[in-house]
């Protein structure tokens, strides 16, 4: 069973930080790259940064020096550290998983990120 489980969301002021978090049931945790992605009003939902099994990372360009993605795999946890937020960070924003060898994507519930002052 895969089930992903988000908290850490909330409201900042611009230059603030926060840090998701995205708790993983259902044993599959070091089997999958897990990412996270963002979604505003009107917008595309998009990927803000992805840690693979290896663990490599990748980010958005807009989010580069800013985000870090972690992962700890012993509390089957990933986090998202954010940074400098700025009100244009204000989003929905998504932890994913996707099984190694898969192509199956599994979705968090979601959690707003608000950036305003």
């Amino acid at each position: 069973q895969v089930q992903l489980s988000q908290s850490g969301g909330g409201l900042v002021q611009p230059g603030g930080s926060l840090r998701l978090s995205c708790a993983a049931s259902g044993g599959f945790f070091s089997f999958a790259v897990m990412s996270w992605y963002r979604q505003a009003p009107g917008n595309q939902r998009e990927l803000v940064a992805e840690i693979t099994h290896l663990p490599a990372t990748t980010y958005a360009d807009s989010v580069k020096g800013r985000f870090t993605i972690s992962k700890d795999n012993d509390k089957n946890t990933l986090y998202l550290q954010m940074n400098s937020l700025k009100p244009e960070d204000t989003a929905v924003y998504y932890c994913a998983a996707r099984l190694i060898l898969g192509t199956d994507v599994y979705w968090g519930q979601g959690t707003q990120v608000t950036v305003s002052s």
